[in-house]
């Protein structure tokens, strides 16, 4: 631009003659030459047994065999969505339903009773109802499973929890499940399974080895791969994930913490877990 002692009229004649322009645009990825699949890594917070909490694993594809080049088998679009989804499962077989306790309270409580899997000290562990005035709506109450699952990466990613909109079940949940999305680079966290009830008079019915949750992760460029791999619990890991875990009891709005938490982040994560041979 001239500077106040320039003469504008003339800059202008010119301009207005013959104006050329160039405009380069660039993307601040923390990376630019990553190339490769990107690895994110996944581990068990506390270490319970892999026998009920199952490794997640990439969507296996219900599509059957491809007999026209203009079948929904064949479209990328399709199959570029499905290659980059992984699954939970569900660890429990669980009948949920909702009650009130004698103080007039919402409650939650096994429809099995004596006849369920799940122990009553397991299923409090388990199985959190929010309070009342946490919930989204006034007639919807709001639950969560706490799971141990923790996904972690060494580049900036962003994880994405959706509902196993791709399993088709006879009969419909109550309600829906909610989905979140946090970058796990710099927030890696428990998750947890939460669900907002709708129809409050019909039971949640839970099967161990069915879709609980889809996940989906973000990464640059958008066309490389995502390798997932079980992380080692290295000691800067275990120290990193303390530090992230004790904030959420005691600050709202977490995310304003991203770049605080960067600060302290150790420069590796991610170290593959070697099983024995």
């Amino acid at each position: 631009m001239p500077s106040s002692g320039d003469n504008g009229g003339d800059a202008g004649h010119v301009a207005g003659a013959n104006a050329r322009f160039s405009v380069a645009l660039e993307v601040d990825t923390g990376d630019a030459a990553r190339e490769g699949p990107a690895t994110v890594g996944w581990l068990l917070d506390p270490p319970d047994s892999q026998l009920v909490f199952k490794p997640p694993r990439r969507l296996k594809s219900a599509s059957g065999p491809r007999s026209h080049a203009k079948s929904v088998s064949a479209c990328p679009a399709v199959l570029g969505l499905e290659n980059r989804l992984f699954e939970v499962v569900c660890p429990v077989d669980l009948t949920l339903e909702l009650c009130e306790t004698d103080f007039g309270e919402p409650a939650v409580r096994n429809r099995d009773g004596a006849l369920s899997p799940v122990r009553d000290d397991a299923l409090v562990h388990l199985v959190h109802l929010h309070p009342r005035e946490e919930w989204r709506h006034p007639d919807r109450p709001m639950m969560q499973l706490r799971l141990p699952y923790v996904f972690v990466a060494d580049e900036p990613v962003y994880m994405s929890q959706l509902p196993p909109f791709l399993h088709y079940t006879s009969t419909p949940p109550p309600g829906v499940m909610v989905p979140g999305r946090f970058p796990i680079n710099v927030w890696p966290r428990t998750l947890t399974w939460a669900f907002e009830w709708h129809d409050t008079g019909r039971p949640l019915s839970l099967r161990r080895g069915e879709p609980l949750f889809y996940l989906m992760f973000e990464v640059y460029p958008h066309s490389r791969a995502v390798q997932l791999v079980e992380a080692e619990r290295t000691p800067e890991l275990e120290a990193y994930l303390r530090e992230i875990q004790g904030v959420v009891n005691y600050v709202n709005q977490t995310f304003s913490l991203f770049k605080e938490a960067e600060k302290i982040r150790p420069g590796r994560l991610v170290t593959p877990k070697e099983r024995p041979r």
